[in-house]
Protein backbone atom coordinates (compact mmCIF):
# COMPACT_ATOMS: atom_id res chain seq x y z
CA UNK A 1 0.00 0.00 0.00
CA UNK A 2 2.85 2.35 0.84
CA UNK A 3 4.40 1.73 -2.59
CA UNK A 4 1.10 2.54 -4.29
CA UNK A 5 0.75 5.81 -2.41
CA UNK A 6 4.38 6.67 -3.13
CA UNK A 7 3.83 6.07 -6.87
CA UNK A 8 0.82 8.37 -6.80
CA UNK A 9 2.92 11.05 -5.15
CA UNK A 10 5.48 10.76 -7.95
CA UNK A 11 2.91 11.63 -10.61
CA UNK A 12 3.62 15.13 -11.93
CA UNK A 13 1.00 17.71 -11.01
CA UNK A 14 0.05 20.88 -12.82
CA UNK A 15 1.89 22.82 -10.12
CA UNK A 16 5.01 20.78 -10.85
CA UNK A 17 4.68 21.61 -14.53
CA UNK A 18 4.26 25.33 -14.06
CA UNK A 19 7.02 25.59 -11.47
CA UNK A 20 9.48 23.59 -13.59
CA UNK A 21 9.93 20.70 -11.12
CA UNK A 22 8.57 17.97 -13.36
CA UNK A 23 11.16 16.22 -15.48
CA UNK A 24 9.14 14.31 -18.02
CA UNK A 25 5.71 15.86 -17.56
CA UNK A 26 7.05 19.12 -18.88
CA UNK A 27 6.99 21.51 -21.81
CA UNK A 28 9.56 20.65 -24.43
CA UNK A 29 10.23 22.14 -27.81
CA UNK A 30 11.20 19.74 -30.52
CA UNK A 31 10.85 19.78 -34.25
CA UNK A 32 11.60 16.37 -35.72
CA UNK A 33 10.03 13.81 -33.35
CA UNK A 34 6.77 13.85 -35.30
CA UNK A 35 8.38 13.13 -38.66
CA UNK A 36 11.94 12.64 -39.90
CA UNK A 37 13.51 15.00 -42.40
CA UNK A 38 11.64 14.48 -45.66
CA UNK A 39 12.53 15.09 -49.29
CA UNK A 40 12.58 18.75 -50.34
CA UNK A 41 9.60 18.74 -52.61
CA UNK A 42 6.31 20.55 -52.12
CA UNK A 43 4.40 17.58 -50.71
CA UNK A 44 7.21 16.61 -48.34
CA UNK A 45 7.38 20.14 -46.99
CA UNK A 46 3.71 19.96 -46.02
CA UNK A 47 4.38 16.70 -44.16
CA UNK A 48 7.34 18.01 -42.15
CA UNK A 49 7.05 19.38 -38.63
CA UNK A 50 8.02 22.63 -36.97
CA UNK A 51 8.40 23.62 -33.33
CA UNK A 52 5.89 22.07 -30.95
CA UNK A 53 5.11 22.03 -27.25
CA UNK A 54 4.97 18.58 -25.66
CA UNK A 55 3.63 17.47 -22.28
CA UNK A 56 4.24 13.92 -21.10
CA UNK A 57 3.31 11.49 -18.35
CA UNK A 58 3.82 7.75 -17.93
CA UNK A 59 1.01 5.24 -17.48
CA UNK A 60 -0.05 1.81 -18.79
CA UNK A 61 3.64 0.89 -19.21
CA UNK A 62 4.16 3.55 -21.87
CA UNK A 63 4.52 7.28 -22.41
CA UNK A 64 1.43 9.40 -22.98
CA UNK A 65 1.96 12.79 -24.61
CA UNK A 66 -0.02 15.78 -25.79
CA UNK A 67 1.69 17.77 -28.53
CA UNK A 68 0.60 21.34 -29.20
CA UNK A 69 1.41 24.12 -31.59
CA UNK A 70 3.49 26.83 -29.88
CA UNK A 71 1.35 29.55 -28.33
CA UNK A 72 1.73 32.40 -25.90
CA UNK A 73 -1.59 31.38 -24.36
CA UNK A 74 -0.59 29.86 -21.03
CA UNK A 75 -4.09 28.42 -20.63
CA UNK A 76 -3.60 25.79 -23.33
CA UNK A 77 -0.58 24.37 -21.49
CA UNK A 78 -2.52 24.20 -18.22
CA UNK A 79 -5.50 22.60 -20.00
CA UNK A 80 -3.29 19.96 -21.64
CA UNK A 81 -1.64 19.20 -18.31
CA UNK A 82 -5.05 18.72 -16.70
CA UNK A 83 -6.07 16.44 -19.58
CA UNK A 84 -3.11 14.12 -19.03
CA UNK A 85 -4.31 13.55 -15.49
CA UNK A 86 -7.22 11.53 -16.94
CA UNK A 87 -4.82 8.70 -17.87
CA UNK A 88 -4.07 7.59 -14.32
CA UNK A 89 -7.67 6.93 -13.17
CA UNK A 90 -8.25 4.97 -16.37
CA UNK A 91 -5.19 2.85 -15.62
CA UNK A 92 -6.34 2.38 -12.02
CA UNK A 93 -9.69 1.17 -13.34
CA UNK A 94 -8.57 -1.13 -16.16
CA UNK A 95 -5.19 -2.58 -15.22
CA UNK A 96 -4.89 -6.33 -14.73
CA UNK A 97 -1.59 -5.87 -12.87
CA UNK A 98 -3.15 -4.50 -9.67
CA UNK A 99 -5.45 -6.72 -7.65
CA UNK A 100 -7.60 -3.82 -6.46
CA UNK A 101 -8.42 -2.32 -9.87
CA UNK A 102 -12.08 -2.15 -10.87
CA UNK A 103 -11.51 -4.71 -13.63
CA UNK A 104 -9.79 -7.21 -11.34
CA UNK A 105 -12.57 -6.80 -8.77
CA UNK A 106 -15.06 -7.47 -11.54
CA UNK A 107 -13.15 -10.60 -12.60
CA UNK A 108 -13.37 -11.93 -9.04
CA UNK A 109 -16.99 -11.02 -8.33
CA UNK A 110 -18.76 -11.48 -11.69
CA UNK A 111 -18.13 -15.24 -11.79
CA UNK A 112 -20.47 -15.54 -8.80
CA UNK A 113 -23.34 -13.65 -10.42
CA UNK A 114 -24.26 -10.29 -11.97
CA UNK A 115 -21.93 -7.56 -10.70
CA UNK A 116 -22.63 -3.81 -10.85
CA UNK A 117 -20.07 -1.57 -12.56
CA UNK A 118 -19.92 2.15 -13.21
CA UNK A 119 -21.29 3.56 -16.45
CA UNK A 120 -17.92 4.26 -18.07
CA UNK A 121 -16.64 0.70 -17.64
CA UNK A 122 -20.00 -0.76 -18.68
CA UNK A 123 -19.99 1.27 -21.91
CA UNK A 124 -16.42 0.23 -22.68
CA UNK A 125 -17.38 -3.42 -22.20
CA UNK A 126 -20.42 -2.92 -24.45
CA UNK A 127 -18.22 -1.45 -27.17
CA UNK A 128 -15.65 -4.24 -26.74
CA UNK A 129 -18.25 -6.97 -27.11
CA UNK A 130 -19.80 -5.24 -30.11
CA UNK A 131 -16.40 -5.12 -31.83
CA UNK A 132 -15.77 -8.75 -30.86
CA UNK A 133 -19.00 -9.76 -32.56
CA UNK A 134 -18.27 -7.67 -35.67
CA UNK A 135 -14.79 -9.19 -36.04
CA UNK A 136 -15.94 -12.79 -35.39
CA UNK A 137 -13.86 -12.86 -32.21
CA UNK A 138 -10.56 -11.75 -33.75
CA UNK A 139 -10.65 -9.04 -31.10
CA UNK A 140 -12.04 -9.99 -27.70
CA UNK A 141 -12.10 -8.49 -24.20
CA UNK A 142 -12.42 -11.96 -22.63
CA UNK A 143 -9.00 -13.51 -23.33
CA UNK A 144 -7.46 -13.14 -19.87
CA UNK A 145 -6.89 -16.89 -19.57
CA UNK A 146 -5.01 -16.94 -22.88
CA UNK A 147 -3.01 -13.83 -21.99
CA UNK A 148 -1.93 -15.37 -18.69
CA UNK A 149 -1.00 -18.66 -20.33
CA UNK A 150 1.19 -17.06 -22.98
CA UNK A 151 2.71 -14.57 -20.53
CA UNK A 152 3.84 -17.40 -18.26
CA UNK A 153 5.25 -19.36 -21.20
CA UNK A 154 7.14 -16.36 -22.59
CA UNK A 155 8.66 -15.77 -19.16
CA UNK A 156 9.96 -19.36 -19.22
CA UNK A 157 11.01 -19.14 -22.88
CA UNK A 158 8.59 -21.96 -23.63
CA UNK A 159 5.35 -22.55 -25.54
CA UNK A 160 2.16 -23.97 -23.99
CA UNK A 161 0.81 -27.46 -24.52
CA UNK A 162 -1.97 -27.76 -27.07
CA UNK A 163 -4.34 -29.04 -24.38
CA UNK A 164 -3.65 -25.96 -22.21
CA UNK A 165 -4.28 -23.67 -25.17
CA UNK A 166 -7.55 -25.44 -25.94
CA UNK A 167 -8.69 -25.06 -22.33
CA UNK A 168 -7.81 -21.34 -22.32
CA UNK A 169 -9.67 -20.79 -25.61
CA UNK A 170 -12.74 -22.52 -24.19
CA UNK A 171 -12.93 -20.14 -21.22
CA UNK A 172 -12.12 -17.04 -23.31
CA UNK A 173 -15.35 -17.08 -25.31
CA UNK A 174 -16.82 -13.58 -25.08
CA UNK A 175 -20.31 -15.05 -25.58
CA UNK A 176 -20.02 -16.13 -21.96
CA UNK A 177 -20.00 -12.47 -20.87
CA UNK A 178 -23.55 -11.34 -20.08
CA UNK A 179 -24.31 -7.63 -19.86
CA UNK A 180 -27.54 -6.20 -18.48
CA UNK A 181 -27.98 -2.63 -19.71
CA UNK A 182 -30.99 -1.92 -17.47
CA UNK A 183 -29.24 -2.97 -14.26
CA UNK A 184 -25.75 -2.07 -15.55
CA UNK A 185 -24.33 -5.43 -14.46
CA UNK A 186 -21.79 -7.89 -15.82
CA UNK A 187 -21.87 -11.67 -15.34
CA UNK A 188 -19.08 -14.05 -16.36
CA UNK A 189 -20.81 -17.39 -16.81
CA UNK A 190 -17.61 -19.48 -16.87
CA UNK A 191 -15.84 -19.43 -13.47
CA UNK A 192 -12.42 -19.80 -15.17
CA UNK A 193 -12.76 -16.80 -17.45
CA UNK A 194 -11.63 -13.22 -16.99
CA UNK A 195 -11.71 -9.86 -18.75
CA UNK A 196 -8.60 -8.13 -20.08
CA UNK A 197 -9.05 -4.78 -21.83
CA UNK A 198 -5.40 -4.21 -22.72
CA UNK A 199 -6.30 -4.32 -26.43
CA UNK A 200 -8.58 -1.28 -26.12
CA UNK A 201 -7.56 0.45 -22.88
CA UNK A 202 -4.98 2.88 -24.27
CA UNK A 203 -7.40 4.00 -26.95
CA UNK A 204 -10.09 4.52 -24.34
CA UNK A 205 -7.72 6.70 -22.30
CA UNK A 206 -6.92 8.79 -25.38
CA UNK A 207 -10.63 9.24 -26.08
CA UNK A 208 -11.11 10.51 -22.53
CA UNK A 209 -8.29 13.02 -22.99
CA UNK A 210 -9.61 14.16 -26.37
CA UNK A 211 -13.14 14.65 -25.00
CA UNK A 212 -11.83 16.86 -22.20
CA UNK A 213 -9.72 18.95 -24.59
CA UNK A 214 -12.71 19.39 -26.90
CA UNK A 215 -14.83 20.49 -23.95
CA UNK A 216 -12.13 23.03 -23.06
CA UNK A 217 -12.00 24.21 -26.70
CA UNK A 218 -8.40 23.21 -27.30
CA UNK A 219 -8.76 22.26 -30.95
CA UNK A 220 -5.25 21.70 -32.33
CA UNK A 221 -3.25 18.86 -30.76
CA UNK A 222 -1.81 15.40 -31.24
CA UNK A 223 -2.32 12.90 -28.40
CA UNK A 224 -0.49 9.58 -28.27
CA UNK A 225 -0.09 6.60 -25.98
CA UNK A 226 3.09 4.69 -26.67
CA UNK A 227 3.26 6.08 -30.24
CA UNK A 228 1.13 3.20 -31.57
CA UNK A 229 -2.19 4.73 -30.43
CA UNK A 230 -2.82 8.31 -31.55
CA UNK A 231 -5.56 10.93 -31.86
CA UNK A 232 -5.13 14.02 -34.02
CA UNK A 233 -7.31 17.07 -33.53
CA UNK A 234 -7.13 20.06 -35.84
CA UNK A 235 -3.86 20.84 -37.55
CA UNK A 236 -0.13 21.35 -37.06
CA UNK A 237 0.76 24.87 -38.29
CA UNK A 238 -2.23 24.87 -40.68
CA UNK A 239 -0.87 21.90 -42.62
CA UNK A 240 -4.20 20.09 -42.87
CA UNK A 241 -3.49 17.66 -40.04
CA UNK A 242 -0.60 16.25 -38.02
CA UNK A 243 2.22 14.14 -39.55
CA UNK A 244 2.27 10.63 -38.06
CA UNK A 245 5.05 8.19 -38.88
CA UNK A 246 4.36 4.60 -39.98
CA UNK A 247 7.12 2.16 -39.15
CA UNK A 248 8.50 -0.37 -41.60
CA UNK A 249 7.01 -3.68 -40.39
CA UNK A 250 10.24 -5.59 -41.06
CA UNK A 251 12.65 -2.89 -39.85
CA UNK A 252 10.89 -1.15 -36.92
CA UNK A 253 13.59 1.51 -36.57
CA UNK A 254 12.92 2.68 -40.13
CA UNK A 255 10.07 5.01 -41.10
CA UNK A 256 8.24 3.70 -44.15
CA UNK A 257 5.62 6.42 -44.62
CA UNK A 258 4.06 9.49 -43.05
CA UNK A 259 0.30 9.90 -42.75
CA UNK A 260 -1.29 13.33 -42.37
CA UNK A 261 -3.89 12.65 -39.69
CA UNK A 262 -6.70 15.12 -38.98
CA UNK A 263 -9.63 14.70 -36.55
CA UNK A 264 -9.19 10.94 -36.48
CA UNK A 265 -7.58 8.23 -34.40
CA UNK A 266 -4.73 5.96 -35.48
CA UNK A 267 -3.53 2.59 -34.20
CA UNK A 268 -0.83 0.20 -35.40
CA UNK A 269 -0.45 -3.47 -34.45
CA UNK A 270 2.40 -5.80 -35.30
CA UNK A 271 4.95 -8.19 -33.82
CA UNK A 272 8.06 -6.53 -35.20
CA UNK A 273 9.23 -5.62 -31.70
CA UNK A 274 7.49 -7.93 -29.22
CA UNK A 275 8.24 -11.60 -29.89
CA UNK A 276 10.26 -14.50 -28.56
CA UNK A 277 11.92 -17.58 -30.08
CA UNK A 278 11.56 -21.18 -29.02
CA UNK A 279 13.47 -24.01 -30.69
CA UNK A 280 14.28 -21.77 -33.64
CA UNK A 281 10.70 -20.63 -34.25
CA UNK A 282 9.58 -17.04 -33.81
CA UNK A 283 6.38 -16.40 -31.80
CA UNK A 284 4.75 -12.98 -31.89
CA UNK A 285 2.82 -11.46 -28.99
CA UNK A 286 -0.50 -11.25 -30.86
CA UNK A 287 -2.51 -14.46 -31.03
CA UNK A 288 -5.83 -15.41 -32.57
CA UNK A 289 -8.24 -15.73 -29.61
CA UNK A 290 -10.23 -18.29 -31.56
CA UNK A 291 -7.29 -20.72 -31.86
CA UNK A 292 -5.08 -19.50 -29.02
CA UNK A 293 -1.93 -19.45 -31.19
CA UNK A 294 0.13 -16.48 -32.45
CA UNK A 295 -0.50 -15.42 -36.04
CA UNK A 296 2.08 -14.46 -38.64
CA UNK A 297 0.25 -14.02 -41.96
CA UNK A 298 0.15 -10.22 -41.47
CA UNK A 299 3.26 -8.18 -40.66
CA UNK A 300 1.47 -5.05 -39.54
CA UNK A 301 -2.01 -3.50 -39.52
CA UNK A 302 -2.60 0.25 -39.33
CA UNK A 303 -6.14 1.52 -38.77
CA UNK A 304 -7.69 4.98 -38.59
CA UNK A 305 -11.14 5.43 -37.07
CA UNK A 306 -13.34 8.10 -35.49
CA UNK A 307 -12.30 6.96 -31.98
CA UNK A 308 -9.04 5.65 -30.56
CA UNK A 309 -10.73 2.75 -28.74
CA UNK A 310 -12.19 1.49 -32.02
CA UNK A 311 -8.88 2.00 -33.86
CA UNK A 312 -7.02 0.03 -31.17
CA UNK A 313 -9.39 -2.92 -31.26
CA UNK A 314 -9.57 -3.05 -35.06
CA UNK A 315 -5.81 -2.85 -35.63
CA UNK A 316 -5.52 -5.99 -33.49
CA UNK A 317 -8.43 -7.65 -35.30
CA UNK A 318 -7.03 -6.81 -38.74
CA UNK A 319 -3.68 -8.30 -37.71
CA UNK A 320 -5.48 -11.53 -36.82
CA UNK A 321 -8.09 -11.74 -39.61
CA UNK A 322 -7.35 -12.92 -43.16
CA UNK A 323 -6.85 -9.91 -45.44
CA UNK A 324 -10.10 -10.61 -47.29
CA UNK A 325 -12.12 -10.37 -44.07
CA UNK A 326 -10.50 -7.06 -43.12
CA UNK A 327 -11.35 -5.73 -46.58
CA UNK A 328 -14.94 -6.89 -46.15
CA UNK A 329 -15.16 -5.23 -42.72
CA UNK A 330 -14.05 -1.89 -44.15
CA UNK A 331 -16.58 -2.18 -46.95
CA UNK A 332 -19.30 -2.57 -44.33
CA UNK A 333 -17.84 0.30 -42.27
CA UNK A 334 -16.64 3.03 -44.66
CA UNK A 335 -15.64 5.25 -41.72
CA UNK A 336 -12.72 2.86 -41.12
CA UNK A 337 -9.50 3.12 -43.15
CA UNK A 338 -6.54 0.76 -43.02
CA UNK A 339 -3.07 0.05 -44.32
CA UNK A 340 -2.28 -3.67 -44.05
CA UNK A 341 1.06 -5.34 -44.73
CA UNK A 342 0.62 -9.04 -45.57
CA UNK A 343 3.57 -11.36 -45.04
CA UNK A 344 5.30 -11.52 -48.45
CA UNK A 345 6.02 -14.89 -49.94
CA UNK A 346 9.62 -15.98 -50.27
CA UNK A 347 11.46 -13.76 -52.73
CA UNK A 348 8.59 -11.31 -53.11
CA UNK A 349 8.50 -7.64 -52.17
CA UNK A 350 6.49 -6.06 -49.39
CA UNK A 351 3.10 -5.09 -50.86
CA UNK A 352 0.96 -2.95 -48.51
CA UNK A 353 -2.79 -2.93 -49.06
CA UNK A 354 -4.49 0.45 -48.65
CA UNK A 355 -8.20 0.44 -47.74
CA UNK A 356 -10.12 3.73 -48.08
CA UNK A 357 -6.97 5.75 -47.32
CA UNK A 358 -6.69 9.14 -49.02
CA UNK A 359 -3.41 8.82 -50.91
CA UNK A 360 -2.95 12.58 -50.83
CA UNK A 361 -2.56 12.24 -47.07
CA UNK A 362 0.07 9.49 -47.32
CA UNK A 363 3.72 10.11 -48.16
CA UNK A 364 5.93 7.08 -48.85
CA UNK A 365 9.59 7.50 -47.90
Amino acid sequence: MADKERNKDLRPSRRDLLSGRAIRHSMERHGQELADALARDEKAAAFSSADTVRLTTRAMACEFSIILNPSEDRRQTITASDALDFVHPVEDQLTVYRDQSDLMRLNRDAINGPCSVDEELFELLELSLKLAEETQGAFTPAARALNLLWRECRARGDVPKESDVADAVHCSDCRKVVLDRTLQTVHLTDPRMGLDLSGIGKGHALDRIAAFLEQEELSNCLIHGGHSSIIARGSHRKAGGWPVGIRHPQFPQKRLATLMLEDRAFSASGSGVQFFRHQGKRYGHIFDPRTGWPVDHILSAVVTAPSAAVADALSTAFYVLPLEESLAYCERHPEITALIFPQPRSGQRLEPVSIHLDEDRLLWH
